[in-house]
């Protein structure tokens, strides 16, 4: 389970900064759509020349012109970008093609995608699916994701639900699985996928310390954290704290049997 520090809203040098600050205990860096939107392919370009160790993640939110799009960050060094999900299915499908090519990673964004669109979606078991409570949900709403006692917690059928209104791409994740064992397709569908046994899932949209014992359960790969970090007094300290409670969970669930 990893932790991805959300940049958005700052300059390139107070990104810098900041990944210099926390580094120690963060996996990934996400290049935020704002930084994209003010700077363009030069902050994506600066964190992968100053952090090369680290997986960057240009948050493109992709909608259309998918190659070019996704071409332009994976050459300016990204190693993931992301689509929406509610961009038409060709978009997708040629985000992930393109990364595919390219041997890099795609991270679908589940923003205000119906559950129909999330059984479709679920099709691309290589990409990673990302529940997602917006940005203007948060400020206007109060809204945040939420895991177990939260809005549409995981139940025991496998649907889990965020507190923006997505649910139910678990269920798809089996429904899609059982179509490509019909009909003969390779579970494996590109980097680290997991196949039949679900999606890779990712969980972003205001979580903070308090909530992220409740998304835990939903058993995450990546773990995405903005301004509870980069606006915390002490940044590093924040993150440290994230990074414990994650890896405390992973030592209880390898104690107990569970995946981690």
């Amino acid at each position: 389970m990893k932790i991805q520090l959300a940049l958005d809203r700052m300059s390139i040098e107070e990104a810098a900064a900041m990944v210099r600050r926390t580094e120690p205990y963060i996996d990934w860096i996400e290049v935020g759509t704002s930084l994209i939107k003010e700077f363009g392919m030069a902050s994506v370009e600066a964190l992968k020349r100053e952090f090369p160790h680290k997986t960057i993640v240009a948050d493109m939110k992709t909608f259309d012109n998918a190659k070019y799009e996704f071409e332009l960050c994976f050459g300016a060094g990204a190693d993931v970008a992301t689509v929406m999900g509610a961009a038409p299915p060709v978009t997708v499908a040629l985000c992930v093609e393109t990364a595919r090519r390219m041997e890099k990673q795609v991270m679908i964004d589940l923003l205000h995608t119906t559950p129909e669109q999330q059984r479709e979606l679920a099709r691309h078991p290589g990409a990673i699916h990302c529940l997602h409570v917006s940005k203007d949900q948060q400020e206007g709403g109060g809204l945040r994701l939420e895991g177990a006692g939260g809005a549409e917690a995981e139940s025991d059928d496998g649907r889990y639900g965020a507190a923006g209104g997505s649910s139910g791409s678990r269920a798809a994740a089996h429904d899609a699985a059982g179509d490509r064992e019909g009909s003969g397709e390779g579970a494996d569908s590109g980097p680290g996928a997991e196949g039949a046994a679900g999606l890779r899932l990712a969980a972003a949209g205001g979580i903070t310390l308090e909530s992220l014992p409740g998304l835990l359960a939903l058993k995450p790969e990546v773990i995405i954290v903005g301004s509870a970090i980069t606006k915390a007094p002490d940044p590093a300290q924040a993150a440290r704290r994230f990074q414990e409670l994650i890896r405390e969970y992973a030592g209880e669930g390898r104690e107990s049997g569970r995946p981690s």
